[in-house]
């Protein structure tokens, strides 16, 4: 791996960085998840209104109830902790850049928990009961769910993937 100061090259984090969908049971400790959320707030935004919210979720009681609401229920319930990603509507100005905004927050996220050794992946589907993950934390309406990402040590790090090759994904170029 190669590292500057400690930290892992960016690029090298890009190329590298899967989604984990199997962790080990062992805890996350809240330093490292708060430094991956630090990484996530130092996103763009639009007027720099920083719209994401975060929410931890460390019980595994309410693990549970939240991977009720998905088909990745034995991810979720396995992660260490997960991290319900939201757009506070109070925040924002503009809904399509916003949300653009807190993908990039989510993106930062990723791979801030792949630099430090950590599993992450981000769960969209869980997005068709937004309204019974937002209440069975108690939040308020504001705060509208985009993602949940589930997070913990990997089971295994031996994932592959494939990308399309550059040229089937240029539409113009003059």
């Amino acid at each position: 791996m190669t590292e500057t100061q400690g930290k892992m090259d960016v690029m090298q984090a890009i190329y590298e960085r899967r989604s984990v969908r199997h962790f080990q049971d062992a805890p996350v400790e809240r330093d490292r998840v708060m430094e991956a959320l630090r990484a996530a707030s130092w996103a763009p935004s639009g007027l720099n209104n920083q719209p994401w919210r975060f929410a931890f979720v460390w019980d595994g009681e309410l693990k549970n109830t939240l991977a009720g609401l998905t088909r990745y229920a034995t991810t979720l319930k396995a992660a260490a902790v997960l991290i319900p990603v939201f757009l506070d509507k109070e925040s924002s100005y503009d809904y399509v850049k916003d949300c653009q905004a807190v993908g990039a927050a989510l993106q930062n996220l990723l791979l801030a928990c792949h630099a430090q050794g950590l599993g992450a992946v981000w769960i969209g589907e869980i997005l068709k009961n937004k309204e019974q993950v937002r209440q069975a934390l108690g939040l308020p309406e504001r705060l509208d769910l985009m993602a949940v990402v589930a997070v913990g040590h990997p089971a295994h790090t031996k994932q592959s993937s494939h990308r399309r090759p550059l040229e089937e994904l240029i539409v113009f170029e003059r």
